[in-house]
């Protein structure tokens, strides 16, 4: 048996060990001595809250086309058809090894999307043009988020890495993959939290890493593609571009950072030297603005909370557990204010059903004195009267279990603010009211079902009505009418003629 096992072992080590010389460059991006040491570069970088100027330009970047910077970020296109836009750096990059680091968004209401964003490192500005809202026949290398299928064939969205020396265009109908160098399907729209991209260029080597966006830990990259021996130009610019079509996404752009890599051993360059005057002396006095506005506010608040004044500053605002416990209350406050109204409308539900029942016990009285006169008495009133005490006794059990869910809601709150919430209690009884108003409903249906008025209650029949006037007496009096009216056309008639003789 032992010999069983160190074969096995033996087995795995021996595979382990041809596994690493097959794929090297596995083992080694996770060598802890191999790791790069990394620089930030905010002059090829950008990220909010504060990502604009105060003339909406954005430091160090250009934008050109539909591009709408904002202060947290960069809507490259809106959810418009036919829109392309894209930004770009200012200064052109010489770094022989680097790592770009972005986060995006690509929204829509659409189940597909189009045509996508891209991500660019070129030897010249491609501000606009047919790939993605940037210049065809590049001279570098773009990582393209291709989100509409043109060519059919149901492989979309992708993450594609094309190269270019300047003179290739791009293939469109096919979906760029006849020309690109890796590729790896990701689903990259609607998410919950912003998609990341890790795109890492090392030692002519570029590999791309993704955030699929479903957790909001920035660091849960999976793998995609790598490209070796992939060469680029010594100096270019960094972009993002992408474009719309017949269908239209949000194209967001959350931050851009870039990052200069050293191998290990080497010192990084030293930084490069201070900024212009012109530039310092701006941003220097965009900052004392700023300062003042800041003071400016902070005396404004003072003198309308003249209370707080002299509190810590962390006393001022809300913390995790403070907000969580306010929206738990405030729920709550919601909840009784609804179980309030429908209170209210439970009463007068039993108003309604008293004063039919009123009605009914009534008209069951005048039915009986009919039968102690010798007429035989019905049993529908019997059965409504019936049906409408259930109905009124299974309304008073829901507003008994109402008023006791409402004491209960207000011991409940008067022990969080002590400390205890009681929301197991709590969400019990609603559940039991719950219930209860099912079985009131269903009670209701069956009822109704069983005895429907409309088919077994008719409405008393009125007795006949006694004519106040008489055949003969209506025969006299229209022949008397009819004597008089002749009567009195002759007399006129008469006076006419004898005033025609006169004259």
């Amino acid at each position: 048996r032992a010999l069983h096992v160190f074969t096995k072992c033996l087995a795995s080590y021996v595979y382990i060990l041809l596994i690493s010389l097959i794929f090297p460059h596995v083992f080694a991006d996770n060598a802890v001595g191999d790791s790069p040491h990394r620089r930030f570069e905010y002059k090829y970088s950008f990220k909010g809250p504060h990502l604009t100027q105060s003339d909406g330009r954005i430091p160090f970047w250009i934008h050109t086309g539909n591009a709408i910077p904002s202060s947290d970020q960069i809507r490259i296109t809106p959810s418009l058809r036919s829109q392309k836009g894209s930004v770009w750096t200012k200064s052109p990059v010489s770094f022989e090894h680097w790592e770009a680091e972005v986060a995006f968004r690509v929204s829509g209401r659409g189940r597909m999307g189009a045509d996508g964003l891209a991500i660019w490192f070129t030897a010249g500005q491609g501000l606009e043009g047919p790939v993605y809202g940037a210049a065809d026949q590049w001279n570098g290398v773009g990582i393209f988020f291709d989100s509409f299928d043109n060519d059919g064939k149901k492989n979309n969205p992708a993450v594609l890495v094309v190269g270019n020396n300047g003179k290739l265009f791009y293939d469109h109908q096919n979906d760029g993959t006849t020309q690109s160098l890796g590729t790896c399907l990701r689903d990259f729209r609607n998410k919950p939290y912003p998609v990341r991209a890790k795109i890492t260029y090392y030692r002519k080597s570029l590999s791309v890493f993704i955030n699929n966006g479903f957790t909001p830990d920035r660091d849960d990259y999976e793998f995609c593609t790598r490209v070796e021996n992939m060469i680029i130009p010594d100096t270019g610019y960094f972009g993002i571009s992408a474009a719309t079509g017949g269908l239209a996404d949000d194209h967001d752009v959350l931050s851009f950072l870039v990052f200069r890599l050293a191998e290990p051993g080497q010192n990084l360059p030293p930084p490069e030297k201070e900024i212009p005057k012109e530039e310092k002396d701006k941003y220097q006095e965009e900052f004392e603005n700023f300062q003042q506005e800041l003071d400016k506010r902070k005396e404004e608040f003072q003198k309308e909370h003249p209370d707080v004044q002299g509190q810590p500053i962390e006393d001022l605002f809300e913390s995790v557990n403070d907000r969580e416990i306010r929206q738990v209350f405030e729920g709550q406050n919601r909840i009784h204010l609804e179980i309030k109204q429908l209170n209210r409308q439970l009463a007068m539900i039993l108003d309604e059903q008293r004063r039919y029942v009123s009605v009914i016990t009534e008209e069951i009285s005048k039915r009986s004195s009919q039968a102690q006169s010798g007429q035989a008495p019905t049993h529908e009133m019997e059965t409504i009267i019936n049906t409408q005490q259930e109905v009124l006794r299974n309304l008073n059990e829901v507003r008994d279990s109402l008023s006791g869910s409402l004491k209960q809601l207000a011991m409940g709150q008067q022990q969080g603010n002590a400390g205890g919430l009681g929301s197991y209690e709590t969400v019990q009884h609603f559940n039991d009211i719950k219930e209860h108003l099912h079985v009131v409903k269903r009670s209701i249906e069956h009822i109704i079902q069983k005895n429907n008025p409309a088919e077994k209650v008719k409405c008393p029949e009125l007795p006949p009505l006694t004519a106040c006037l008489s055949t003969t007496h209506f025969v006299v009096f229209i022949v008397v009418q009819s004597l008089l009216f002749f009567g009195y056309i002759m007399y006129k008639s008469q006076q006419e003629a004898a005033a025609k003789k006169f004259f």
